[in-house]
Protein backbone atom coordinates (compact mmCIF):
# COMPACT_ATOMS: atom_id res chain seq x y z
CA UNK A 1 0.00 0.00 0.00
CA UNK A 2 1.06 3.56 -0.64
CA UNK A 3 1.98 5.70 1.54
CA UNK A 4 0.60 9.23 1.45
CA UNK A 5 3.04 11.71 2.04
CA UNK A 6 1.46 14.98 3.22
CA UNK A 7 3.09 18.54 2.43
CA UNK A 8 2.47 21.97 4.37
CA UNK A 9 0.61 22.67 1.27
CA UNK A 10 -1.79 20.17 1.58
CA UNK A 11 -2.06 20.82 5.18
CA UNK A 12 -2.94 24.53 4.72
CA UNK A 13 -5.61 23.39 1.74
CA UNK A 14 -7.07 21.01 4.05
CA UNK A 15 -7.79 23.96 7.12
CA UNK A 16 -8.73 26.23 4.72
CA UNK A 17 -11.90 23.85 3.26
CA UNK A 18 -12.20 22.40 6.82
CA UNK A 19 -13.20 26.07 7.81
CA UNK A 20 -15.25 26.40 4.79
CA UNK A 21 -17.15 23.48 5.45
CA UNK A 22 -17.44 24.39 10.05
CA UNK A 23 -20.43 27.22 10.39
CA UNK A 24 -18.89 28.13 13.29
CA UNK A 25 -15.64 29.29 11.86
CA UNK A 26 -15.55 32.62 10.42
CA UNK A 27 -13.19 31.88 7.69
CA UNK A 28 -12.93 35.30 5.91
CA UNK A 29 -11.18 36.71 9.45
CA UNK A 30 -8.64 33.85 10.10
CA UNK A 31 -5.04 32.95 8.50
CA UNK A 32 -3.54 30.05 8.09
CA UNK A 33 0.42 28.91 8.01
CA UNK A 34 1.90 25.61 7.94
CA UNK A 35 6.00 25.10 9.18
CA UNK A 36 6.85 21.37 8.40
CA UNK A 37 3.02 19.79 9.98
CA UNK A 38 3.05 23.18 12.68
CA UNK A 39 -0.03 25.23 11.86
CA UNK A 40 -0.17 28.66 12.88
CA UNK A 41 -3.79 30.60 13.13
CA UNK A 42 -3.96 34.44 12.70
CA UNK A 43 -6.05 37.35 12.72
CA UNK A 44 -9.04 38.57 14.77
CA UNK A 45 -12.39 37.73 15.37
CA UNK A 46 -15.05 38.85 17.60
CA UNK A 47 -15.95 36.24 20.03
CA UNK A 48 -13.57 33.36 21.84
CA UNK A 49 -15.65 30.85 20.96
CA UNK A 50 -14.94 31.49 17.29
CA UNK A 51 -11.19 31.50 18.39
CA UNK A 52 -11.52 28.05 19.52
CA UNK A 53 -13.75 26.56 16.72
CA UNK A 54 -11.22 27.47 14.63
CA UNK A 55 -8.37 25.73 16.60
CA UNK A 56 -10.88 22.68 16.73
CA UNK A 57 -11.00 22.23 13.04
CA UNK A 58 -7.35 22.77 12.40
CA UNK A 59 -6.94 19.86 14.41
CA UNK A 60 -8.81 17.74 12.66
CA UNK A 61 -7.13 17.98 9.55
CA UNK A 62 -4.57 15.10 8.80
CA UNK A 63 -0.80 15.44 9.43
CA UNK A 64 -0.98 18.44 11.81
CA UNK A 65 1.87 18.03 14.54
CA UNK A 66 0.54 20.99 16.53
CA UNK A 67 -1.50 24.37 16.17
CA UNK A 68 -0.09 27.79 17.60
CA UNK A 69 -3.33 30.07 17.50
CA UNK A 70 -2.76 33.35 17.44
CA UNK A 71 -6.02 34.73 16.77
CA UNK A 72 -6.88 37.82 18.58
CA UNK A 73 -10.70 38.38 20.03
CA UNK A 74 -11.50 41.30 19.12
CA UNK A 75 -14.97 42.96 19.83
CA UNK A 76 -16.52 45.90 18.32
CA UNK A 77 -17.45 49.06 20.88
CA UNK A 78 -20.90 48.13 20.93
CA UNK A 79 -20.50 44.71 22.28
CA UNK A 80 -18.23 45.68 24.62
CA UNK A 81 -19.35 44.24 28.20
CA UNK A 82 -17.91 44.78 31.56
CA UNK A 83 -15.90 42.44 33.79
CA UNK A 84 -19.63 42.62 36.23
CA UNK A 85 -21.42 41.51 32.69
CA UNK A 86 -18.77 38.72 31.90
CA UNK A 87 -18.86 37.90 36.30
CA UNK A 88 -23.40 37.59 36.08
CA UNK A 89 -23.31 35.69 32.77
CA UNK A 90 -20.43 33.03 33.44
CA UNK A 91 -21.96 32.83 37.57
CA UNK A 92 -25.73 31.81 35.83
CA UNK A 93 -24.59 29.78 33.23
CA UNK A 94 -22.28 27.37 36.22
CA UNK A 95 -25.93 27.93 38.34
CA UNK A 96 -27.89 26.56 35.29
CA UNK A 97 -25.27 23.41 34.68
CA UNK A 98 -26.48 19.92 35.67
CA UNK A 99 -22.92 18.21 35.07
CA UNK A 100 -21.35 20.72 37.33
CA UNK A 101 -21.51 20.59 41.45
CA UNK A 102 -23.23 23.21 43.39
CA UNK A 103 -20.85 25.81 44.77
CA UNK A 104 -17.91 23.76 43.06
CA UNK A 105 -16.62 26.45 41.37
CA UNK A 106 -14.90 29.94 41.88
CA UNK A 107 -15.05 32.34 39.24
CA UNK A 108 -13.14 35.39 38.70
CA UNK A 109 -12.97 38.08 35.52
CA UNK A 110 -10.68 40.60 34.67
CA UNK A 111 -10.35 42.65 31.64
CA UNK A 112 -12.98 39.87 30.51
CA UNK A 113 -10.77 37.39 30.81
CA UNK A 114 -12.74 34.53 32.80
CA UNK A 115 -10.49 32.31 35.80
CA UNK A 116 -12.04 29.54 37.56
CA UNK A 117 -10.71 27.76 40.71
CA UNK A 118 -12.77 25.14 42.75
CA UNK A 119 -12.62 21.18 42.81
CA UNK A 120 -14.35 18.55 41.53
CA UNK A 121 -14.39 15.07 41.12
CA UNK A 122 -14.55 14.14 37.45
CA UNK A 123 -12.51 16.06 34.50
CA UNK A 124 -15.41 16.30 32.46
CA UNK A 125 -17.44 18.37 34.83
CA UNK A 126 -14.50 20.58 34.86
CA UNK A 127 -14.43 20.83 30.76
CA UNK A 128 -18.21 21.23 31.15
CA UNK A 129 -17.39 24.28 32.93
CA UNK A 130 -14.68 25.29 30.74
CA UNK A 131 -16.79 24.86 28.02
CA UNK A 132 -19.98 26.68 29.34
CA UNK A 133 -17.81 29.89 29.69
CA UNK A 134 -15.87 29.66 26.05
CA UNK A 135 -19.51 30.32 24.89
CA UNK A 136 -20.28 33.72 26.62
CA UNK A 137 -20.80 36.95 24.63
CA UNK A 138 -17.25 39.01 25.77
CA UNK A 139 -15.78 36.67 27.10
CA UNK A 140 -11.69 37.14 26.03
CA UNK A 141 -9.78 33.80 27.00
CA UNK A 142 -10.73 31.55 29.45
CA UNK A 143 -7.73 29.88 32.66
CA UNK A 144 -9.08 26.68 34.08
CA UNK A 145 -7.30 26.09 37.63
CA UNK A 146 -10.09 23.81 38.89
CA UNK A 147 -8.37 20.82 40.44
CA UNK A 148 -9.64 17.12 40.67
CA UNK A 149 -10.31 15.19 43.48
CA UNK A 150 -10.50 11.39 43.54
CA UNK A 151 -10.38 8.50 46.14
CA UNK A 152 -6.84 7.17 46.33
CA UNK A 153 -6.51 3.78 43.61
CA UNK A 154 -3.59 1.49 43.19
CA UNK A 155 -1.28 2.63 40.54
CA UNK A 156 -1.76 -1.24 39.32
CA UNK A 157 -5.59 -0.68 38.80
CA UNK A 158 -5.45 2.87 37.17
CA UNK A 159 -2.58 1.34 35.12
CA UNK A 160 -4.72 -1.84 34.08
CA UNK A 161 -7.81 0.22 33.59
CA UNK A 162 -6.73 3.16 31.46
CA UNK A 163 -5.12 0.05 29.08
CA UNK A 164 -8.28 -1.82 29.11
CA UNK A 165 -10.22 1.43 28.06
CA UNK A 166 -7.48 2.22 25.13
CA UNK A 167 -8.04 -1.64 24.03
CA UNK A 168 -11.28 -1.11 23.60
CA UNK A 169 -10.96 2.28 21.77
CA UNK A 170 -11.99 1.57 18.01
CA UNK A 171 -9.67 5.31 17.46
CA UNK A 172 -6.28 4.46 19.20
CA UNK A 173 -3.63 1.84 18.47
CA UNK A 174 -2.67 0.45 22.29
CA UNK A 175 -0.06 -1.09 21.36
CA UNK A 176 1.58 1.89 20.58
CA UNK A 177 0.48 4.02 24.37
CA UNK A 178 2.40 3.56 27.58
CA UNK A 179 0.51 4.05 30.73
CA UNK A 180 2.73 5.14 33.55
CA UNK A 181 0.71 6.31 37.56
CA UNK A 182 2.93 7.68 40.25
CA UNK A 183 -0.17 8.29 42.41
CA UNK A 184 -2.65 9.51 40.72
CA UNK A 185 -0.73 11.32 38.12
CA UNK A 186 -0.77 9.43 35.09
CA UNK A 187 1.41 9.78 32.20
CA UNK A 188 0.71 8.68 28.70
CA UNK A 189 3.69 8.20 25.93
CA UNK A 190 4.49 6.37 22.76
CA UNK A 191 3.17 7.57 19.36
CA UNK A 192 -0.31 8.11 17.62
CA UNK A 193 -1.18 8.82 13.83
CA UNK A 194 -2.83 11.98 14.32
CA UNK A 195 -3.94 14.24 17.11
CA UNK A 196 -7.81 13.25 17.57
CA UNK A 197 -6.36 9.50 18.32
CA UNK A 198 -3.55 11.46 20.72
CA UNK A 199 -6.67 13.73 22.16
CA UNK A 200 -8.72 9.71 22.77
CA UNK A 201 -6.22 8.25 24.45
CA UNK A 202 -5.99 11.58 27.30
CA UNK A 203 -9.86 11.46 27.62
CA UNK A 204 -10.06 7.84 28.24
CA UNK A 205 -6.96 8.18 30.85
CA UNK A 206 -9.16 10.44 32.65
CA UNK A 207 -12.59 8.18 33.21
CA UNK A 208 -10.20 6.32 35.09
CA UNK A 209 -11.06 6.38 38.75
CA UNK A 210 -8.25 7.44 41.41
CA UNK A 211 -7.07 9.86 38.36
CA UNK A 212 -5.86 13.57 40.09
CA UNK A 213 -3.46 15.09 36.77
CA UNK A 214 -2.24 14.09 33.34
CA UNK A 215 1.17 14.27 31.90
CA UNK A 216 0.38 13.56 27.83
CA UNK A 217 3.78 12.76 26.36
CA UNK A 218 2.58 11.12 22.87
CA UNK A 219 3.48 12.05 20.38
CA UNK A 220 1.92 12.67 16.75
CA UNK A 221 3.85 10.68 13.73
CA UNK A 222 1.96 10.94 10.92
CA UNK A 223 2.54 8.40 8.00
Amino acid sequence: MAIMIRTDADIQRDVMEEFVWDPEVEVTDVGVEVDDGVVTLTGSVREYATKLAAERAAFRVAGIRAVANDVEVHTVWSDERTDTDVAKAAANVIQHNTTIPDDAIDIKVARNWVTLTGQVEWDHQRRAAEKAIKRIHGVSGVTNMISIKQPAASASDITEGIERALVRSAEVDADRITVSVDGGHVTLTGSVRSWLERQEAHEAAWKSRGVTAITNKIEIRAP
